[in-house]
């Protein structure tokens, strides 16, 4: 039997957070809410427009009588028809040089990210990309157990067409003996 994992989405200031498992969408908006509706809170394209941070993570609920979980990928698998003009998604993941990401104490941002920086992979990694006790070697033995933070961030430029964007799939892989 496998383990059971999900995505854990976590919103608001640090004091007052609220991590949401399971969430039905991971829509990037104007918000920092779970389960964003773009009409409610659209995204306006501009120099440096951007969406809200998703600060997301795995949660293992149960190992499934599996002993460990390791080697964490997570990577875009479909573009939904690709990007956008001027549209790009950042990210906090990473192969080599590996810092987990400590939620801020304000929450998500909705100004550009210090902490989502890095080109959204748009095919598997080769290696870990996303981190466990705070190294990319990490590994979950016991549930309920966390992968840790994965931060994404949707940019826009001025020449980014309006409208809705494209559909993404996001793919989460991980090992498990």
């Amino acid at each position: 039997m496998s383990a059971t994992v999900h995505i854990a989405e976590r919103n608001g200031p640090l004091a007052t957070s609220v991590e949401t498992v399971d969430p039905t969408n991971v829509n990037f908006g104007s918000a920092d809410v779970v389960n964003l509706n773009p009409a409610t809170y659209p995204l306006t394209a501009g120099a440096g427009a951007c969406s809200y941070e998703k600060w997301l993570r795995l949660y293992v609920s149960s190992m499934g009588g599996s002993v460990l979980i390791d080697n964490l990928k997570v990577w875009l698998s479909d573009l939904g028809g690709g990007y956008k003009t001027g549209e790009s998604m950042l990210t906090s993941l990473v192969t080599s040089g590996y810092s987990a990401p400590s939620y801020p104490s304000g929450g998500p941002s909705g100004s550009v990210s210090s902490v989502a920086v890095n080109a959204m992979p748009t095919s598997m990694p080769s290696g870990a990309n996303l981190g466990i006790g705070g190294i990319l070697a990490g590994q979950i033995l016991v549930a309920p157990a966390y992968s840790d933070y994965m931060v994404f961030q949707l940019e826009l430029s001025a020449s980014t067409p309006s409208g809705t964007l494209n559909t993404k799939t996001f793919t989460y892989q991980w090992d498990e003996q």
